[in-house]
């Protein structure tokens, strides 16, 4: 039966795992260093029954280069050396399987302060993220040869969800004052777009397949 502990220990007494197969970067050394500056030490490392190494390596680095003398732990007790291995090996590789939205991503740390510190996002222009998104032309009468339907969304959370999904660039609200401004009581116009049926099934596809 696998045991968990959470604690607080030296980073002297945590082990490196002598064949770790992963090449540990001063950039990503610094990152982590960066990290913690700005948001504290959220991510424990994650040691077996003798304090070796499972996932934690850079953040082992990070710590004794910041001069912190203790870390929080994840302890776990029970794992055979195979399940140990493949946890160093999976808990890396599985990372590199996962992708950046790009157009969340800008929004997202759009007005966030790194304090100056370049971790190294590369976010594409708007001309880049309108590329490979056929868009039909929007219009008020769709003729009676097509079937459509109409989603409307009044949360920011399912809009971008469904951005995400079906891959759609963002559209700014429009506003009814000739500045281009928008008040606080100042109702909004919601810009529409109309997409092919086929396009949108297939974008749908290819995101739930990958959720597998």
């Amino acid at each position: 039966m696998l045991e968990k502990k959470f604690f607080r220990a030296k980073v002297a007494d945590l082990i490196p795992y002598e064949r770790n197969p992963r090449k540990i970067m001063q950039e990503a050394i610094d990152d982590v260093r960066e990290s913690y500056k700005l948001c504290g030490e959220l991510d424990p490392i994650e040691v077996d029954e003798n304090m070796v190494i499972l996932s934690g390596h850079t953040r082992r680095l990070a710590a004794l280069q910041e001069g912190i003398e203790e870390v929080d732990i994840i302890q776990y007790i029970g794992l055979s050396e195979e399940q140990k291995r493949m946890y160093r090996v999976l808990a890396n590789k599985t990372a590199e399987r996962a992708k950046w939205d790009a157009e969340l991503l800008k929004w997202e740390i759009s007005d966030l302060d790194f304090g100056g510190y370049d971790f190294g996002f590369k976010l594409p222009d708007e001309e880049e993220l309108k590329k490979d998104k056929p868009e039909v032309q929007f219009t008020e009468v769709l003729g009676e040869d097509h079937n459509y339907i109409v989603l409307y969304f009044d949360n920011t959370v399912d809009w971008l969800q469904m951005q995400s999904i079906i891959d759609i660039d963002g559209k700014m609200n429009l506003s009814t004052r000739k500045d281009g401004t928008i008040g606080k009581n100042m109702k909004r116009i919601s810009v529409g777009r109309v997409f092919r049926g086929a396009d949108v099934l297939e974008r749908m596809r290819e995101h739930f397949e990958n959720l597998h």
